[in-house]
């Protein structure tokens, strides 16, 4: 086979591109940036030269700072590579040599960050709508444990995952690679933090500062995704489904009595209506469990903070372990759903045993929903029972430590 010249031209394009993302990438702002004010990143703090370290030393602006440019330095080549070349690979070969440049960086004897921002900056334009429900993920995760190492692997797992749920086809000829770079971001950001998930089990993470902001933030949340969580699935199971099947129900009137507009089969009864009602209430289980999941995760990870925050209230770890038991009542109930819904349409078809069996399986999936909803109910309850500020706490340490003996 003969490669034509233009061809040949092309991919050496294709090959000093990636290179010269690997340069790109290799740029240590932060580390220059200590060194300009008189600081050797790799002899001081975490000895890490990224953003979170730089925050610690010279402060949260410098830190924010360095976070933008190495996120930058990550989304910059790959967009390059998009605009010029079509091929899918060049812009991820592109993404990863920019992320290695940064863990790696030959102007620093290969001795780099743990490259969260600047594979940030990557995924951002290769994978907008991931990234950003990873970046929720990250930010929830910082404000209610204040572990950056942790938020940084939590928000890498969920990439990896919303990329799955947003593609349809991940394993497809034309995803796959993309697919491939999500899980080989996971190990990268994993295998970067090995010695900080060691710290972790240990208890000897460091932690960032408690804020205001942050305390604040967390509370909302919480109370948001279980005002969501409740509202959802009570709305849904108790005025929806209700209306609906009750409406189609009333569709099975003789049709003399049904309105003019409503062209119905004579022989449409109740029986008809109640399987049309679990035809159109069906498509909508996977948003409505996939709604719960999300605010089931929200709500878990924000009271886990609680619970840090304050380990001595008992009214943190109830809400806690309530929220967690719906939360795996909901993952138990979509298989079940599932199944439901198979034997919903065995049944329609005219299946004896799908017939016979439909009505105790759809009753335990009736069931786990309502003490879904129930648990939540008791959750949402003790959200009047809130941290205090850190202002507060403060001043409640400073109280008790005045009290007399």
């Amino acid at each position: 086979m003969i490669v034509r010249p233009a061809a040949n031209a092309l991919m050496l394009f294709d090959i000093l591109s990636i290179f010269a993302s690997y340069l790109v990438g290799s740029i240590p702002f932060g580390f220059l940036i200590a060194w300009s004010r008189g600081i050797d990143l790799r002899a001081a703090g975490s000895g890490n030269i990224g953003a979170t370290n730089v925050g610690r030393l010279l402060g949260k602006k410098i830190g924010v700072l360095v976070f933008l440019l190495d996120f930058a330095k990550g989304a910059g080549p790959v967009a390059v590579a998009r605009w010029a070349s079509t091929d899918e690979w060049v812009a991820v070969a592109a993404g990863l040599a920019t992320v290695l440049g940064h863990i790696f960086p030959v102007w620093l004897r290969f001795r780099g960050g743990k490259g969260v921002a600047t594979g940030a900056g990557v995924v951002a334009v290769l994978l907008p709508v991931p990234t950003l429900g990873a970046a929720i993920v990250w930010l929830l995760f910082l404000c209610s444990t204040r572990y950056v190492s942790l938020a940084s692997i939590a928000a890498a797992v969920a990439l990896f995952g919303l990329h799955l749920l947003v593609e349809p086809e991940p394993l497809a000829p034309g995803t796959r690679i993309l697919t491939g770079f999500c899980l080989l971001a996971v190990a990268l950001v994993v295998l970067r933090h090995f010695g900080n998930i060691a710290r972790l089990v240990q208890n000897r993470e460091s932690q960032i500062p408690e804020s205001v902001a942050m305390n604040t933030l967390t509370r909302v949340i919480h109370v948001l995704a279980m005002g969501s969580w409740f509202g959802g699935g009570a709305i849904f199971s108790f005025l929806v489904a209700v209306q609906l099947f009750a409406k189609l129900d009333a569709g099975s009137t003789p049709p003399g009595e049904r309105p003019e507009w409503l062209t119905l089969p004579a022989t449409f009864d109740k029986a008809a209506g109640t399987r049309l009602a679990g035809e159109i209430i069906s498509p909508m289980f996977a948003r409505y469990f996939g709604v719960q999941g999300a605010c089931g995760f929200l709500a878990l990870v924000t009271a886990l903070g609680f619970v840090r925050t304050e380990p001595g209230r008992r009214v943190h770890r109830i809400r806690f372990w309530l929220i967690a038991v719906a939360l795996l009542t909901v993952v138990a109930g979509w298989p079940l759903n599932q199944h439901v819904g198979e034997l919903r349409i065995l049944r329609n078809q005219g299946d004896d045993a799908a017939r016979a069996s439909f009505g105790s399986w759809h009753g335990a999936s009736l069931l786990l929903n309502m003490a879904v909803i129930g648990l939540v109910a008791l959750a949402m309850a003790m959200a009047a029972v809130l941290p205090n500020s850190p202002q507060n706490r403060k001043c409640q340490k400073i109280e008790a430590s005045h009290e007399p003996v």
